[in-house]
Protein backbone atom coordinates (compact mmCIF):
# COMPACT_ATOMS: atom_id res chain seq x y z
CA UNK A 1 0.00 0.00 0.00
CA UNK A 2 1.49 3.10 -0.70
CA UNK A 3 0.43 6.68 0.02
CA UNK A 4 1.26 10.05 -1.83
CA UNK A 5 3.73 12.10 0.04
CA UNK A 6 5.01 15.98 -1.34
CA UNK A 7 8.40 17.09 -0.52
CA UNK A 8 10.07 20.68 0.32
CA UNK A 9 9.86 21.24 -3.38
CA UNK A 10 6.19 20.03 -4.33
CA UNK A 11 7.40 17.10 -5.85
CA UNK A 12 5.56 14.06 -5.35
CA UNK A 13 6.75 11.27 -3.67
CA UNK A 14 6.11 7.74 -3.17
CA UNK A 15 6.50 6.15 0.11
CA UNK A 16 5.17 2.88 1.62
CA UNK A 17 2.40 4.04 4.82
CA UNK A 18 4.16 1.08 6.62
CA UNK A 19 7.88 1.22 6.90
CA UNK A 20 9.94 -1.63 8.65
CA UNK A 21 8.95 -0.08 12.56
CA UNK A 22 5.33 0.08 11.54
CA UNK A 23 5.27 -3.32 11.13
CA UNK A 24 7.43 -4.05 14.71
CA UNK A 25 4.44 -1.93 16.05
CA UNK A 26 1.56 -3.79 14.44
CA UNK A 27 3.22 -7.23 15.05
CA UNK A 28 3.68 -5.91 18.94
CA UNK A 29 -0.17 -5.16 19.20
CA UNK A 30 -1.27 -8.24 17.55
CA UNK A 31 0.77 -10.11 20.29
CA UNK A 32 -0.24 -7.81 23.14
CA UNK A 33 -3.48 -8.13 22.38
CA UNK A 34 -3.44 -12.27 22.10
CA UNK A 35 -1.34 -11.81 25.64
CA UNK A 36 -4.28 -9.98 27.01
CA UNK A 37 -6.48 -12.10 25.86
CA UNK A 38 -4.80 -15.46 26.72
CA UNK A 39 -4.03 -14.08 30.02
CA UNK A 40 -6.69 -12.21 31.39
CA UNK A 41 -10.18 -13.53 31.70
CA UNK A 42 -13.60 -13.14 34.35
CA UNK A 43 -14.95 -15.78 36.23
CA UNK A 44 -18.76 -15.32 36.57
CA UNK A 45 -20.77 -15.71 39.89
CA UNK A 46 -22.10 -18.22 39.57
CA UNK A 47 -18.59 -20.71 39.03
CA UNK A 48 -15.32 -21.25 39.52
CA UNK A 49 -12.08 -21.45 37.34
CA UNK A 50 -9.55 -24.40 38.15
CA UNK A 51 -6.52 -23.58 36.96
CA UNK A 52 -3.64 -26.19 35.26
CA UNK A 53 -0.26 -25.02 34.52
CA UNK A 54 1.35 -27.91 32.18
CA UNK A 55 -1.10 -30.38 32.58
CA UNK A 56 -1.04 -29.42 36.63
CA UNK A 57 -3.51 -28.33 39.04
CA UNK A 58 -2.14 -25.44 40.40
CA UNK A 59 -5.13 -23.58 42.19
CA UNK A 60 -9.00 -22.47 42.09
CA UNK A 61 -10.29 -18.47 41.13
CA UNK A 62 -13.54 -17.46 42.43
CA UNK A 63 -15.61 -14.92 40.85
CA UNK A 64 -14.10 -11.95 39.46
CA UNK A 65 -11.38 -10.78 37.11
CA UNK A 66 -7.76 -13.10 37.23
CA UNK A 67 -4.74 -13.42 35.65
CA UNK A 68 -2.76 -16.36 34.36
CA UNK A 69 0.05 -17.49 31.81
CA UNK A 70 -0.98 -18.10 28.00
CA UNK A 71 -1.42 -21.25 27.06
CA UNK A 72 0.12 -23.90 26.46
CA UNK A 73 1.39 -22.75 30.08
CA UNK A 74 -1.64 -22.34 32.11
CA UNK A 75 -5.26 -23.64 31.15
CA UNK A 76 -8.61 -22.57 33.22
CA UNK A 77 -11.52 -24.12 33.02
CA UNK A 78 -14.83 -22.72 34.32
CA UNK A 79 -17.03 -25.26 36.28
CA UNK A 80 -20.42 -24.30 37.14
CA UNK A 81 -20.90 -24.58 41.17
CA UNK A 82 -23.97 -22.86 41.88
CA UNK A 83 -26.30 -24.17 39.00
CA UNK A 84 -28.19 -27.18 39.37
CA UNK A 85 -27.85 -29.74 36.80
CA UNK A 86 -30.49 -32.11 35.85
CA UNK A 87 -30.98 -36.29 34.05
CA UNK A 88 -33.89 -37.13 33.42
CA UNK A 89 -35.11 -41.19 33.07
CA UNK A 90 -37.64 -42.46 30.73
CA UNK A 91 -38.42 -38.80 28.95
CA UNK A 92 -36.67 -36.34 27.37
CA UNK A 93 -37.76 -32.68 27.81
CA UNK A 94 -37.10 -31.06 24.52
CA UNK A 95 -38.61 -27.31 26.02
CA UNK A 96 -39.79 -26.24 29.34
CA UNK A 97 -42.25 -24.22 30.46
CA UNK A 98 -46.17 -24.01 30.54
CA UNK A 99 -47.02 -26.88 28.08
CA UNK A 100 -43.72 -28.76 28.03
CA UNK A 101 -43.03 -30.43 25.10
CA UNK A 102 -40.88 -33.75 24.99
CA UNK A 103 -38.91 -35.95 22.65
CA UNK A 104 -41.12 -38.36 21.33
CA UNK A 105 -39.23 -41.78 21.43
CA UNK A 106 -39.14 -45.39 23.82
CA UNK A 107 -37.27 -45.18 26.60
CA UNK A 108 -38.56 -48.10 28.39
CA UNK A 109 -34.72 -50.12 28.70
CA UNK A 110 -34.03 -47.04 31.39
CA UNK A 111 -37.70 -46.78 32.86
CA UNK A 112 -38.97 -50.39 33.47
CA UNK A 113 -38.19 -51.50 36.48
CA UNK A 114 -39.41 -55.26 38.37
CA UNK A 115 -40.23 -54.72 41.69
CA UNK A 116 -39.93 -57.33 44.97
CA UNK A 117 -42.82 -59.05 44.11
CA UNK A 118 -41.99 -59.99 40.17
CA UNK A 119 -44.29 -57.65 38.50
CA UNK A 120 -42.79 -54.92 36.48
CA UNK A 121 -43.49 -51.09 36.68
CA UNK A 122 -42.80 -48.24 34.50
CA UNK A 123 -40.91 -45.29 36.51
CA UNK A 124 -39.59 -42.13 35.25
CA UNK A 125 -37.84 -39.82 37.32
CA UNK A 126 -35.40 -37.08 37.72
CA UNK A 127 -32.16 -36.54 39.42
CA UNK A 128 -30.97 -32.85 40.64
CA UNK A 129 -27.28 -32.68 41.17
CA UNK A 130 -24.55 -29.82 41.47
CA UNK A 131 -20.89 -30.08 41.32
CA UNK A 132 -19.32 -29.39 45.36
CA UNK A 133 -15.69 -30.43 43.96
CA UNK A 134 -15.20 -29.16 40.35
CA UNK A 135 -11.09 -30.62 40.46
CA UNK A 136 -12.75 -34.28 41.57
CA UNK A 137 -15.52 -33.78 38.70
CA UNK A 138 -13.02 -32.84 36.48
CA UNK A 139 -10.35 -35.02 37.02
CA UNK A 140 -11.23 -37.74 39.05
CA UNK A 141 -13.76 -39.78 36.71
CA UNK A 142 -13.90 -39.90 32.79
CA UNK A 143 -18.02 -39.47 30.96
CA UNK A 144 -19.01 -37.92 34.21
CA UNK A 145 -22.99 -38.32 32.59
CA UNK A 146 -22.83 -41.65 31.62
CA UNK A 147 -21.29 -42.66 34.52
CA UNK A 148 -23.95 -40.64 37.00
CA UNK A 149 -26.86 -42.42 34.98
CA UNK A 150 -25.94 -45.77 35.09
CA UNK A 151 -25.60 -45.41 38.93
CA UNK A 152 -28.99 -43.76 39.11
CA UNK A 153 -30.55 -46.56 37.40
CA UNK A 154 -28.23 -49.45 39.15
CA UNK A 155 -29.60 -48.01 42.32
CA UNK A 156 -33.17 -46.85 41.71
CA UNK A 157 -33.21 -51.00 39.96
CA UNK A 158 -31.79 -51.74 43.72
CA UNK A 159 -34.33 -49.79 45.25
CA UNK A 160 -37.69 -50.34 43.81
CA UNK A 161 -36.53 -54.60 44.05
CA UNK A 162 -37.28 -54.38 47.47
CA UNK A 163 -41.35 -53.17 47.66
CA UNK A 164 -43.93 -54.45 46.33
CA UNK A 165 -45.79 -53.60 43.48
CA UNK A 166 -48.58 -52.11 45.28
CA UNK A 167 -46.00 -50.13 47.85
CA UNK A 168 -44.31 -48.73 44.99
CA UNK A 169 -47.56 -46.60 43.94
CA UNK A 170 -48.19 -45.40 47.57
CA UNK A 171 -43.94 -44.86 49.38
CA UNK A 172 -42.88 -42.93 46.16
CA UNK A 173 -41.36 -40.63 48.89
CA UNK A 174 -39.70 -43.20 50.85
CA UNK A 175 -38.17 -44.56 47.84
CA UNK A 176 -37.03 -41.17 46.42
CA UNK A 177 -34.96 -40.63 49.79
CA UNK A 178 -33.57 -44.40 49.49
CA UNK A 179 -32.23 -43.66 46.52
CA UNK A 180 -30.92 -40.45 47.17
CA UNK A 181 -28.92 -41.58 50.16
CA UNK A 182 -27.48 -44.74 48.35
CA UNK A 183 -26.48 -42.30 44.98
CA UNK A 184 -24.89 -40.21 47.26
CA UNK A 185 -22.73 -42.91 49.38
CA UNK A 186 -21.60 -44.43 45.48
CA UNK A 187 -21.08 -41.04 43.95
CA UNK A 188 -18.54 -40.46 47.38
CA UNK A 189 -16.65 -43.58 47.03
CA UNK A 190 -15.57 -42.72 43.55
CA UNK A 191 -14.96 -38.91 44.73
CA UNK A 192 -16.69 -38.02 41.70
CA UNK A 193 -17.14 -34.20 43.36
CA UNK A 194 -21.20 -34.65 43.07
CA UNK A 195 -23.58 -33.45 45.32
CA UNK A 196 -27.34 -34.96 44.99
CA UNK A 197 -30.14 -32.56 45.62
CA UNK A 198 -33.01 -34.36 45.14
CA UNK A 199 -34.44 -37.39 43.16
CA UNK A 200 -37.47 -37.17 42.05
CA UNK A 201 -40.49 -40.09 41.02
CA UNK A 202 -42.67 -38.72 38.19
CA UNK A 203 -44.98 -40.86 36.84
CA UNK A 204 -45.45 -44.93 37.80
CA UNK A 205 -47.32 -46.47 35.94
CA UNK A 206 -47.62 -49.98 34.95
CA UNK A 207 -46.08 -50.80 31.16
CA UNK A 208 -48.68 -50.00 28.34
CA UNK A 209 -49.36 -53.72 27.41
CA UNK A 210 -51.03 -54.17 30.81
CA UNK A 211 -52.21 -50.87 31.68
CA UNK A 212 -55.96 -51.03 30.73
CA UNK A 213 -56.07 -54.29 32.67
CA UNK A 214 -54.63 -52.11 35.55
CA UNK A 215 -57.21 -49.51 35.51
CA UNK A 216 -60.10 -52.15 35.62
CA UNK A 217 -58.16 -53.32 38.44
CA UNK A 218 -57.98 -49.92 39.97
CA UNK A 219 -61.83 -49.21 39.18
CA UNK A 220 -62.48 -52.92 40.88
CA UNK A 221 -60.65 -51.75 43.99
CA UNK A 222 -62.34 -48.26 44.48
CA UNK A 223 -65.16 -49.75 44.07
CA UNK A 224 -64.91 -51.80 46.66
CA UNK A 225 -63.55 -49.15 48.60
CA UNK A 226 -66.70 -47.38 48.31
CA UNK A 227 -69.40 -50.36 48.97
CA UNK A 228 -66.97 -51.03 52.23
CA UNK A 229 -67.60 -47.11 53.15
CA UNK A 230 -71.16 -47.13 52.64
CA UNK A 231 -71.47 -49.97 54.64
CA UNK A 232 -69.70 -48.98 57.78
CA UNK A 233 -71.79 -45.73 56.87
CA UNK A 234 -74.61 -47.51 57.36
CA UNK A 235 -73.11 -49.51 60.54
CA UNK A 236 -72.24 -46.36 62.25
CA UNK A 237 -76.03 -45.80 61.93
CA UNK A 238 -77.88 -48.55 62.83
CA UNK A 239 -75.46 -50.05 65.58
CA UNK A 240 -75.44 -47.72 67.66
CA UNK A 241 -79.29 -47.06 67.89
CA UNK A 242 -79.89 -50.69 68.37
CA UNK A 243 -77.49 -50.64 71.25
CA UNK A 244 -79.39 -47.56 72.41
CA UNK A 245 -82.77 -49.11 72.03
CA UNK A 246 -81.30 -52.87 74.24
CA UNK A 247 -79.72 -50.80 76.75
CA UNK A 248 -83.34 -48.66 77.31
CA UNK A 249 -84.89 -51.97 76.56
CA UNK A 250 -82.70 -54.02 79.89
CA UNK A 251 -82.78 -50.60 82.09
CA UNK A 252 -86.50 -50.45 81.70
CA UNK A 253 -86.68 -54.49 82.37
CA UNK A 254 -84.06 -54.16 85.55
CA UNK A 255 -86.03 -51.06 86.63
CA UNK A 256 -89.16 -53.70 86.60
CA UNK A 257 -87.72 -56.58 88.27
CA UNK A 258 -86.87 -53.57 91.20
CA UNK A 259 -90.15 -52.68 91.61
CA UNK A 260 -91.53 -56.49 91.50
CA UNK A 261 -88.74 -57.43 93.91
CA UNK A 262 -89.13 -54.20 96.46
CA UNK A 263 -93.25 -54.67 96.31
CA UNK A 264 -92.35 -58.35 97.00
CA UNK A 265 -90.71 -57.44 99.94
CA UNK A 266 -92.97 -54.91 101.16
CA UNK A 267 -96.22 -57.53 101.08
CA UNK A 268 -93.89 -60.35 102.59
CA UNK A 269 -92.56 -57.63 105.57
CA UNK A 270 -96.38 -55.97 105.58
CA UNK A 271 -97.97 -59.20 106.32
CA UNK A 272 -95.00 -60.98 108.66
CA UNK A 273 -96.36 -57.83 110.83
CA UNK A 274 -100.02 -58.66 110.29
CA UNK A 275 -99.14 -62.09 111.59
CA UNK A 276 -97.80 -61.17 114.33
CA UNK A 277 -100.47 -58.69 115.00
CA UNK A 278 -102.62 -61.91 114.32
CA UNK A 279 -100.98 -64.18 117.15
CA UNK A 280 -101.26 -61.27 119.50
CA UNK A 281 -105.00 -60.61 118.74
CA UNK A 282 -106.90 -62.66 116.25
CA UNK A 283 -110.09 -60.94 116.47
CA UNK A 284 -109.01 -57.39 116.62
CA UNK A 285 -106.81 -58.39 113.52
CA UNK A 286 -109.86 -60.12 111.71
CA UNK A 287 -111.84 -57.06 112.05
CA UNK A 288 -109.08 -54.19 111.08
CA UNK A 289 -107.95 -56.48 107.70
CA UNK A 290 -112.14 -56.71 106.72
CA UNK A 291 -112.17 -52.84 107.69
CA UNK A 292 -109.18 -51.64 105.95
CA UNK A 293 -110.48 -54.06 102.52
CA UNK A 294 -113.59 -52.60 102.78
CA UNK A 295 -112.54 -49.41 102.54
CA UNK A 296 -110.36 -50.48 99.54
CA UNK A 297 -113.50 -51.84 97.93
CA UNK A 298 -115.92 -49.19 98.12
CA UNK A 299 -113.14 -46.14 97.27
CA UNK A 300 -113.08 -48.06 94.22
CA UNK A 301 -116.99 -48.97 93.63
CA UNK A 302 -119.35 -46.66 91.95
CA UNK A 303 -123.27 -46.69 93.43
CA UNK A 304 -123.18 -47.82 96.79
CA UNK A 305 -126.65 -49.77 98.16
CA UNK A 306 -127.02 -50.39 101.79
CA UNK A 307 -129.18 -53.07 102.29
CA UNK A 308 -131.08 -54.45 105.25
CA UNK A 309 -131.48 -58.31 104.63
CA UNK A 310 -134.68 -58.32 106.15
CA UNK A 311 -136.54 -55.59 104.48
CA UNK A 312 -137.79 -56.60 101.42
CA UNK A 313 -138.55 -52.85 99.63
CA UNK A 314 -135.77 -50.18 98.86
CA UNK A 315 -136.08 -46.64 99.80
CA UNK A 316 -133.65 -43.70 98.64
CA UNK A 317 -132.13 -42.99 102.13
CA UNK A 318 -128.44 -40.86 101.71
CA UNK A 319 -126.78 -39.76 98.32
CA UNK A 320 -123.39 -40.74 99.27
CA UNK A 321 -122.08 -39.88 95.60
CA UNK A 322 -120.80 -36.35 94.99
CA UNK A 323 -121.76 -36.00 91.36
CA UNK A 324 -125.43 -36.87 91.92
CA UNK A 325 -127.82 -35.16 94.06
CA UNK A 326 -130.03 -36.93 93.81
CA UNK A 327 -130.58 -39.92 95.99
CA UNK A 328 -129.40 -43.37 95.12
CA UNK A 329 -128.58 -44.94 98.44
CA UNK A 330 -131.96 -47.49 99.45
CA UNK A 331 -132.74 -49.26 102.49
CA UNK A 332 -135.74 -51.89 103.10
CA UNK A 333 -138.18 -49.75 104.78
CA UNK A 334 -140.94 -51.48 107.60
CA UNK A 335 -143.99 -50.74 104.76
CA UNK A 336 -144.06 -54.78 103.74
CA UNK A 337 -144.17 -55.98 107.50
Amino acid sequence: MKVEMFDSEGNRVHRPFFGRSGWKYIVLAVIGLWIVKSCVYEVQPNEVAVVQRFGKFTRIDHPGLHFKWPQPIEKATKVLVDYIFKEEFGFRTVRPGVRTVYAPGNYDEESLVLTGDLNVVDITWVVQFKIKDPVAFLFNVRNKRKNLRDVSEAVMREVVGDYTFDEVFVKRLEINNLVKERLQEILDKYNMGILVTKVLLQDVDPPNKVKPAFNEVNAAKQEKERMINEAWEVYNKKIPRARGEAEKIVQEAEGYAAEIVNKAKGDAERFLSVLEEYKKAKEITKKRIYIEKMQEILEQAGRKFIIDTDQRALLPLLDLTPSNNSGNLFRRSDVDR
